[in-house]
């Protein structure tokens, strides 16, 4: 089931960031930075998050995305993780799908997903190839030497046109 993040969840997020050994300490608090605007500022609307949970009720996996500033239809995904224990079973996946949907509902046209060249993160870009994103940038050295940048995309309004 997803659902919105709510206050009570972020130490179960806290933890899948901390379990997942892809995340530095600044991205973790990066994150959590992220579930602290969406708990204590309601009203904002840069930053959505939304947690899946597995057969016990527990949360097994979030997503945060929001729409991209001085855009049109445009929408980023800023983080999606899912605990060591509950992946390989279709929570990525779900919250994934969930998105698009909800893009798709909002008239939105593309899905943004920035990550790393890392070898570490070879899983994750094979993950989001899989759901249907291309690589559209890379950014040499971004992060730090040998740290390229990647950006991935979808387009929906070419899901339509059949391209």
């Amino acid at each position: 089931m997803v659902r919105p993040l709510r206050g009570d969840d972020r130490e179960a997020v806290k933890k899948i960031l901390e379990e997942n050994d892809l995340f530095t300490p600044a991205e973790i608090a990066c994150a959590l930075e992220q579930v602290d605007i969406y708990i204590n500022q309601p009203e904002q609307q840069d930053y959505r998050l939304m947690v899946v949970e597995n057969e016990e009720g527990q949360v097994a996996g979030f997503i945060s995305y929001g729409p991209t500033p001085l855009t049109e239809g445009t929408y980023d995904l800023y983080w999606i993780a899912v605990s060591p224990r509950d992946q390989r079973k279709g929570f990525g996946r779900t919250l994934i799908r969930w998105l698009e949907d909800k893009v798709r509902q909002a008239g939105g046209r593309i899905i943004l997903i920035e990550t790393s060249s890392q070898p570490k993160y070879e899983a994750t870009r094979n993950f989001y190839k899989k759901m249907g994103y291309s690589e559209v940038a890379r950014v040499v050295d971004f992060y730090r030497p040998g740290d390229d940048r990647l950006i991935y995309a979808k387009y929906f309004d070419r899901e339509k046109k059949g391209q």
